[in-house]
């Protein structure tokens, strides 16, 4: 089984699942948003230049991932550092 790498901002209560290395960073071609209305709350579906998902941007996280998920988030504020 593949782990799955998320970054998470409490502050912001913004989470990032990434479907590629996050350290090899590649480069976002073309976001698709999720209509905000439809899933509650905003989320972003990235694509690379050959259409592969790469990661998804979730905000209001706090209501839309699991609570294990993002304990065990890499933490981007201050207040998980």
């Amino acid at each position: 089984m593949a782990d799955v790498n998320v970054t998470y901002d409490k502050t912001a209560d913004a989470a990032y699942v990434y479907f590629t290395d996050p350290q090899a960073r590649p480069r976002v071609a073309h976001m698709y948003p999720c209509d905000p209305v439809q899933v509650g709350g905003m989320i972003n579906l990235d694509f690379d230049e050959q259409g592969r998902l790469i990661g998804v941007e979730v905000l209001a996280a706090g209501s839309k991932l699991p609570a294990y998920l993002l304990e065990s988030a890499e933490r981007l504020d201050t207040e998980g550092a």
